[in-house]
């Protein structure tokens, strides 16, 4: 159970980018479209799974004064091996657009953190489980972006466009006309800034959900008790309550009796 929670737990209550806020520099570069954010979540996924897995076999081999060399070597590797399989096999268009990104995530911060903080420390079942939950939060933020600043930017989805709609010769759905701001740059700190806002807005309402369900599980009889008021000492006085009584004035001790004086000591007798 342990094991799966290292997966469950990682896309939402750990998400790289709305909860842990690392690998924001893609994440508003890449993010113009669905295509883009699928392929790089996809990409970063690949290279965090098996880096995880390679990194968490070798930890005892690795001195621990150039860990963080040998991770980036590991990194590196793997990020070349999937350079060259999305050449072979993404389209051009995809290439293009990702372009620089797909060799910066050698320095990716979310691959490093997670070699660093559980891959490094743990066996290799969990740190595979590790890097398959950070990387299916990672594509649900990059997709959540990508959908946002695709449709309401641009108008389209995973590259159709969507208005206008017609039935025959009638125009249901008018064309819409695109907010093109979102495809900049500044939509995109706009788009991230306003899904960071309601992501902690729904952690904050499930955090006080769980409070108030715990409050409610405390009886009825237990929470509506009355509890006892204390009662002031010249009515507790007429009630009769023993303890109220004041209590005797405790007796004087007698003076204790002088001490003798002491005998004075005789004086010593001079050495000879």
């Amino acid at each position: 159970m342990s094991l799966l929670r290292e997966f469950t737990d990682k896309p939402i209550k750990h998400n790289p980018v709305f909860v842990l806020a690392l690998g924001l520099c893609p994440t508003l570069a890449v993010t113009t479209s669905l295509k883009n954010g699928v392929a790089m979540a996809t990409a970063a996924t690949a290279v965090l799974v098996c880096a995880n897995l390679l990194i968490s076999l070798i930890r005892r081999l690795i001195p621990n004064q150039i860990r963080i060399a040998c991770f980036i070597v590991v990194i590196a590797g793997f990020v070349t091996m999937v350079e060259i399989a999305m050449k072979a096999i993404a389209p051009e268009a995809i290439t293009k657009a990702l372009g620089i990104f797909i060799p910066l995530i050698v320095v990716n911060c979310i691959i490093l953190g997670r070699a660093e903080a559980f891959a490094s420390k743990n066996g290799p079942v969990a740190s595979l489980l590790d890097g398959m939950g950070i990387g299916v939060g990672f594509l649900l933020a990059l997709v959540a972006i990508s959908l946002v600043r695709e449709v309401l930017g641009a108008g389209t989805l995973w590259g159709y466009r969507l208005t206008p709609v017609t039935v025959g010769t009638a125009t249901v759905i008018p064309a819409y006309v695109p907010m093109t701001v979102l495809g900049m740059a500044p939509g995109a700190f706009i788009v991230i800034g306003l899904l960071f806002g309601l992501f902690h807005w729904i952690g904050n309402r499930r955090r006080e959900t769980v409070r108030l369900a715990g409050v409610a599980a405390v009886p009825q009889v237990a929470r509506d008790f009355p509890k006892p008021k204390k009662k002031p000492a010249a009515q507790k006085a007429e009630s009769g309550d023993p303890a109220s009584e004041p209590r005797p004035p405790s007796k004087p001790r007698p003076p204790s009796e002088p001490r003798p004086p002491s005998k004075p000591r005789p004086p010593s007798e001079p050495r000879p």
